[in-house]
């Protein structure tokens, strides 16, 4: 059987279109190279065959093709270049989220180019050791007095701004975070849904594709995601790719985020602590999901909001370690120093402040004048040898009539600040009832010890035992807490860098695959319009080929 005459043509032609198209192709990805999300296309091609064999056939009925076919313009992406990605992201995101917190924490601690806490104690020092030299000197007194005043607005200051940090977080997580999160989850499911109806129609849809793929990436930095396609039919012999994102958490199971075209929503209450988020999945399932992420943003954030290191038993010390161990060091503070002015009996032990009920006892008049303690009969209380006075000159109490001094709500006590005590010269009953000439100073000396004093300072963990994470003085103890937050800090910044590290090599191996290169699109360029040129010329050959057939056979001797 002879070959059509005019099947050379349609080969021809359907390699200059094929040509064309994939020199449309080539320029929509130079035009294209700066887009941002935007991932290289290809002419999908297939070589278009005889579908039917002849009744009778013979070694000379060769059978050859009809040309090329262009099945599809697809995009050239690795899906596990892909997964690896965004699993890198999502592990930045909780060491970016960590960095950023402890960066907030910086200004407050960080006394490296100010004075701060530190230099207060050095002044209360100096002023405590000038009174141990003029006892009775009611300017050096005042002096002491305005010290501890500083240092005291220091720690409420410091706890102020640590209470600011607290709330800005929580609100920028609730506001920001969340809301953009869940507006991210609508718009993935909004693509789906015009992707499929593309679909449907016969377009690709290659920018929307490239839209969704941008908002997963991002997705992925919020917390871990996995993300599957699957055909659907449609039709008879119709097919559509649809979308399906699930979250897995720290015990392996999923939690779906994106079916088709419904999409998940996260709710967090951040009016109570710890903060809670909650995710309401986009198949029906609502779940706590605070405990158990295991990376992104998202647990970066919750970790620095809710976690104490060791007291509360994890990982990580977040805002409430920093919190704790500040109040501590204020506590102890307040307390060595009113146990330190408080006046001995005769056996040299404490006075017995508390009444028969465990309520402290009022010890001064309105004029200042020291009172007797009695119980709440209006019976004497008994000392260790008889029946004494109790004195008792507390520097400190708190605003709020708790109990535990925190770095909120310490303050001067009254007696001190109207002046109707100071600091005791001894915490020797004889001598207070001498004190009318008297030089004692062992009291204002055994004050300047306990500034140096070596002295343990702990904080209760959520079970109620009390945690002791330093040692030392005063100064050094805030020291410590500084170098603490720089260790934190300095840590999370080199895992941050380390991490980027990874994440851009990844990012290089995608694009690498998906990103446009001037120089393959160059090549190709030449490789498109040379086989344009080439389909041409066979045209022309044909063409040449057919006039002589008509024009130059038939006729013999012509």
């Amino acid at each position: 059987m002879i070959r059509s005459t005019f099947a050379g043509f349609t080969t021809a032609q359907l390699g200059m279109a094929a040509s064309q198209r994939a020199l449309d192709v080539v320029g929509q990805n130079i035009t294209n190279i700066n887009t941002p999300g935007y991932t290289r296309q290809r002419l999908d091609l297939a070589s278009l065959n005889t579908q039917k064999g002849d009744f009778y056939s013979a070694k000379s009925n060769i059978k050859v093709g009809f040309g090329v076919e262009m099945t599809a313009v697809s995009q050239l992406r690795d899906p596990f270049l892909d997964a690896q990605y965004r699993s890198q992201i999502s592990k930045l995101g909780t060491t970016d989220a960590h960095a950023a917190g402890f960066e907030q924490l910086t200004p407050i601690f960080d006394e490296a180019t100010m004075e701060g806490v530190r230099a207060a104690f050095i002044s209360l020092t100096s002023s405590l050791s000038t009174l141990s030299t003029q006892v009775g000197n009611q300017e050096h007194d005042t002096m002491v007095r305005s010290n501890m005043q500083i240092l005291l607005n220091l720690f409420r200051e410091n706890s102020v701004k640590l209470q600011d940090v607290r709330e800005d977080m929580q609100m920028g997580f609730k506001t920001t975070d969340i809301e953009d999160l869940n507006h991210m989850l609508k718009n993935i499911s909004e693509l789906n849904k015009s992707i499929k109806s593309s679909h449907v129609l016969g377009n690709p849809a290659l920018e929307l594709q490239d839209q969704r793929n941008t908002l997963l990436d991002e997705l992925g930095s919020y917390l871990p995601i996995s993300v599957k396609y699957k055909n659907q039919e449609v039709g008879p012999g119709q097919y559509v790719e649809i979308l399906n994102v699930d979250f897995t958490d720290i015990e392996g199971k999923k939690h779906s985020l994106i079916s088709d075209s419904l999409y998940a929503q996260f709710d967090v209450d951040v009016d109570h602590e710890p903060v809670s988020l909650t995710l309401f999945e986009a198949k029906g399932a609502t779940t706590d999901v605070t405990d158990i992420l295991g990376s992104g943003t998202l647990k970066g954030t919750l970790d620095f909001l809710n976690k104490s290191g060791d007291f509360d038993g994890t990982d990580f010390k977040g805002l409430g370690y920093y919190e704790k161990v500040l109040d501590s060091l204020v506590n102890t503070f307040a307390t060595e120093f009113n146990k330190a002015n408080t006046v001995l009996d005769a056996n040299g032990d404490p006075t017995n402040m508390l009444d028969a009920d465990g309520n402290v006892v009022e010890t001064f008049d309105k004029d200042g004048n020291p009172l007797y303690a009695r119980d709440k009969n209006g019976t004497l209380l008994d000392g260790s040898n008889g029946t004494q006075k109790v004195y008792q000159y507390p520097l400190f109490e708190t605003s709020d009539g708790s109990a535990e001094f925190t770095a909120s709500n310490i303050k001067i006590a009254s007696g001190w600040a109207n002046g109707s005590y100071g600091i005791r010269p001894s915490n020797n009953y004889v001598t207070v009832d001498k004190e009318t000439g008297s030089t004692a100073n062992e009291n204002v000396l055994n004050m300047v010890k306990l500034l140096e004093k070596n002295i343990s300072f702990s904080a209760p963990n959520s079970a109620g035992n009390n945690i002791t994470f330093y040692k030392g003085s005063f100064h050094d103890c805030f020291a410590n807490i500084e170098a603490t937050l720089g260790i934190d800090y300095k840590s999370a910044q080199t895992m941050l860098a380390n991490q980027i590290s990874v994440l851009n090599q990844t990012s290089n191996s995608r694009d690498a695959v998906s990103g446009v290169q001037l120089d393959e699109e160059g090549m190709d360029l030449l490789h498109y319009n040379q086989s344009y040129s080439a389909a041409a010329r066979f045209l022309t050959t044909l063409d040449e080929a057919l006039d002589k057939l008509i024009n130059g056979t038939g006729v013999v001797g012509r």
